[in-house]
């Protein structure tokens, strides 16, 4: 509740460069109807102290609570696309080898879409229709 949210984004990005799984923000109300920022991190049970670290060196808490999860994630792959504005990559994730969900990769669609000067949602549902003509039918 005491930190200054400017240093969230160097800290997030030290937690994922460090190997964190993921971190996100939580808008809170604390004891006393304090405002607060809730700091979530989920790392492997290796990860937790060398993690811990840099929470209590990079934020004001005084204190780190810790419980396990169980986590499960769909089987993934990455294609490349081509589109009018570039190559583009795909994200496609199976269930029990079924295509289940697929996203363009938001920097890659960035990225083209800056190139060419082309709006960003543009470029994405760009990417979307190749990526489902190259999906057709198949088993990808």
């Amino acid at each position: 509740d005491d930190m200054n949210s400017e240093f969230y984004e160097h800290t997030m990005d030290k937690l994922f460069d460090a190997g964190a799984l993921d971190v996100f923000l939580t808008n809170i109300i604390m004891k006393k109807s304090r405002p607060a920022v809730k700091l979530s991190v989920l790392v492997r049970h290796e990860d937790v102290k060398r993690l811990s670290a840099i929470i209590f060196n990079e934020t004001s808490t005084i204190g780190i609570r810790k419980y396990d999860v169980d986590r499960e994630t769909l089987d993934r792959s990455i294609y490349t696309v081509h589109t009018k504005y570039g190559s583009i990559k795909v994200k496609a994730a199976y269930h029990l080898g079924t295509l289940v969900n697929y996203a363009p990769e938001y920097e890659s669609v960035k990225s083209a879409a800056e190139k060419v000067k082309a709006p960003v949602k543009e470029v994405y549902n760009e990417a979307l229709r190749e990526f489902m003509k190259l999906s057709e039918g198949k088993t990808l």
